[in-house]
């Protein structure tokens, strides 16, 4: 809502879907905190307390205190909504992370050693969709691997000078 420099903004009225009674009832028997101090809020609001005492009186702001009327007059629910987000399913199925797993323990068939490249390519085939490398990186590092890289190698290194050269000083 776009107001000019001298309007004023709209009274906002709680329109009562509950007695005050059960308003208090319901504040005092929510278990959930988030729940409850809304609850709460509704409950002085309701017998007859302006925003800025309400705000006070439980160390909220006023926003959220006329964000919860806005609430109130939608008819959205009180309770945290957050703690029923149970979030998206894993990327592994614990099937898929356990054949990751002993896949892991076994020697990389191309190569010998599990790197994040090879790692990716792997859930990707099993998974039938592209998987990042970021991603593969986490799912080693969850199960307990590190991606493993050979050590570089210079080109004009002689082994025999390095062998003779571990030999004379130990």
């Amino acid at each position: 809502m776009q107001l000019t420099k001298h309007q004023r903004r709209p009274r906002l009225e709680l329109q009562l879907r509950h007695h005050p009674d059960n308003l208090h009832a319901l504040y005092r028997e929510s278990q959930d905190p988030v729940e409850r101090a809304r609850w709460q809020a509704l409950w002085l609001l309701a017998k007859g307390q302006s925003i800025p005492q309400v705000a006070s009186n439980l160390g909220y702001g006023e926003r959220w205190v006329r964000q919860l009327i806005h609430r109130y007059n939608q008819d959205l629910p009180m309770k945290n909504l957050r703690r029923e987000n149970k979030g998206r399913a894993p990327l592994l199925s614990p099937e898929l992370r356990e054949a990751f797993y002993q896949a892991l323990l076994q020697p990389h068939p191309r190569d010998g050693l599990w790197n994040i490249r090879n790692a990716a390519e792997w859930l990707s085939q099993r998974l039938g969709r592209p998987v990042d490398p970021r991603r593969a990186w986490s799912w080693m590092r969850r199960l307990g691997f590190a991606p493993l890289r050979p050590r570089p190698r210079h080109r004009q290194a002689d082994p025999e000078a390095q062998a003779a050269f571990k030999k004379n000083s130990s």
